[in-house]
């Protein structure tokens, strides 16, 4: 039994200094027996806020089986979720990286103030993935993470769609090649029901990586939301907890530094989200693990992309599931010597364990042609750049597949919010050859570090994504794609660089040396840089503002707690 807490677990009926404790607890449905067994939390951040969270009740249901069934005593409770999909493109969207914050702030209250011997925590959207293993680093309880899983395509004309098929599709009616009745009909058929966005994005991106971290049962990222499968996730999972509780195994035993090596690896084979750096950097800051930008270079240089996943690559993460999901990918990178097979998981196992036994892929391309060999990658070297040079001195963050090039030079055309840049782009200032700056949208400028997808599904939709650039201090979803560079730091709101541009300045992006250039003298930098002035806070009270005057640089995270 975990020595981090039983608060509750040895409170045994006898015990008169407890009765008010348990008094409390009869209340809520404790029985005599209940009192000695180790009381684990159950926490879904379910709601009908998002289909991405719309069925968690059920999986936190499932869960609550798999503990009292394994002789613990489950407490379940709920924390929030927003959705990203519907506040995409609003005001709204500054709340949706502080709600990493709020709900790991939530998880940890809750589960420090009550004494809780373990912990399931069920999440299904981007920012409640990273706050529950952030929640699970701090408390270092026994604990386990259960993925809500991923939503089915819809379908349209015989093609796939997903969320991200929409936002495409508003710039395809704003360039004339769909008209408004198509738009309404993708709008209305890309999400059949609940579940997680369809392809590589974020969530399916965060739910590889915890896998790969440890910190979910084998085959919980790789499962659809509606399917028995995921039911039985959530059930195990709670009889995991309750093993772990008896092995006395905690998050700080599971998330270390091989281990984060592990979810880096597997998140540039996939494909994966830009956001997948900012989410590992604070989870490993939650862990007290070192992981800094540059071990995503170092990583990078060694593995490569096999994965053929939205949005740059033709399949969903229901194909994915169909061949087999993740499992088949981890035994391989573990047999090229990529993997740290030694790493202990959820399970009360290694790596290498849980993977004994693991079939292959059906051979590609004859069996399935979604993952590919090693001597036939996608890209033989990572999609996730992290840059630097006189524009970012602290590091950005590229997503550059290599399918939209490995280098762009161009003319900024400079915005000071999403909104402005998403009028530009559709009203057609945007031309060919543009560098589209996207500024204080970070972390303290925004405040919140508002994902730019309208603009970069705008771009694509208008069928510019070869021939337009695009750089921000904000950030990006997991289904934006094309040229784009997010995370620059320091970001405008501060005085960094990115702050000083104008129209008509000559960027450069390369994608092959790491660096994106500023290409005027330094004595013109140093003149404006002079001249600047820092804006006054555009919240003065509320969460915003308490997240503005917290937050790190996103190089660091974003995290608040960075003290």
């Amino acid at each position: 039994m975990s020595s981090c807490s039983r608060n509750f677990s040895s409170i045994v009926v006898d015990g008169d200094d407890r009765a008010p404790n348990r008094s409390m607890l009869r209340a809520v449905g404790f029985e005599d027996e209940d009192f000695k067994k180790p009381q684990v939390a159950v926490c879904s951040a379910w709601s009908m806020v998002t289909p991405c969270n719309s069925h968690l009740d059920e999986l936190g249901k499932a869960s609550v089986v798999g503990v009292d069934g394994s002789g613990g005593k489950a407490v379940p409770f709920g924390t929030i979720t927003v959705s990203d999909g519907i506040s995409m493109g609003t005001p709204g969207m500054r709340y949706s990286l502080v709600s990493r914050e709020v709900i790991a702030d939530s998880i940890e209250t809750v589960v420090g103030a009550e004494g809780m011997d373990g912990v399931v925590t069920i999440g299904g959207c981007d920012k409640n993935m990273p706050a529950c293993l952030i929640a699970l680093g701090r408390l270092n309880r026994p604990g386990i993470f259960v993925y809500g899983g991923t939503i089915l395509p819809g379908i349209h004309q015989d093609k796939n769609l997903d969320i991200v098929s929409v936002f495409e599709a508003v710039g395809s009616h704003a360039s004339g090649s769909i008209d408004r009745e198509e738009l309404i009909e993708i709008e209305k058929k890309a999400i059949p029901g609940p579940g997680s966005c369809g392809g590589m994005y974020t969530a399916n991106t965060m739910s590889s990586a915890i896998e790969a971290l440890g910190m979910s049962l084998p085959d919980s990222s790789a499962q659809l939301a509606v399917s028995e499968d995921k039911r039985l996730d959530a059930k195990e999972a709670g009889a995991a907890v309750v093993n772990l509780i008896e092995k006395d195994i905690k998050p700080r035993d599971i998330m270390t530094r091989k281990a984060f090596e592990n979810a880096i690896t597997v998140i540039i084979t996939l494909g994966g989200s830009t956001n997948a750096v900012l989410h590992l950097l604070a989870m490993a800051h939650a862990a007290d693990v070192p992981l800094e930008l540059d071990d995503f270079t170092e990583i990078g240089k060694r593995v490569p992309v096999l994965c053929d996943l939205k949005p740059s690559g033709k399949y969903n993460m229901s194909h994915f599931v169909r061949i087999g999901g993740l499992r088949p990918l981890l035994k391989t990178l573990l047999e090229e010597g990529l993997l740290h097979g030694d790493c202990m998981t959820v399970t009360g196992k290694t790596v290498a364990e849980n993977l004994e036994g693991v079939q292959p892929y059906a051979p590609y391309p004859s069996g399935q042609d979604l993952v590919r060999p090693f001597d036939d990658p996608i890209k033989p070297d990572s999609h996730l750049r992290i840059l630097y040079g006189n524009l970012a001195p602290d590091g950005a963050v590229a997503k550059i597949t290599g399918k939209e090039g490995l280098r762009f030079s161009g003319q900024a055309i400079v915005y000071e919010s999403e909104e402005a840049s998403l009028r530009g782009i559709l009203d057609g200032e945007v031309d060919a050859g543009h560098v589209v700056v996207i500024r204080n949208e970070g972390p303290v400028g925004g405040p919140g570090m508002r994902e730019m997808l309208s603009p970069t599904g705008a771009i694509m939709g208008k069928g510019l994504g070869k021939e337009v650039a695009l750089i921000t201090d904000g950030r990006f979803s997991g289904g934006s794609h094309g040229f784009v560079v997010g995370h620059v730091t320091p970001e405008a709101a501060v005085g960094g660089p990115i702050g000083l541009l104008q129209n008509g300045d000559p960027i450069t992006i390369d994608a092959e040396n790491n660096e994106l250039t500023l290409d005027l003298p330094e004595d013109e930098i140093k003149k404006r840089k002079d001249q600047w002035k820092q804006p006054a806070p555009k919240e003065t009270r509320g969460v915003l503002a308490k997240f503005a005057k917290l937050v790190s640089s996103a190089s660091l995270g974003a995290i608040t707690d960075g003290f």
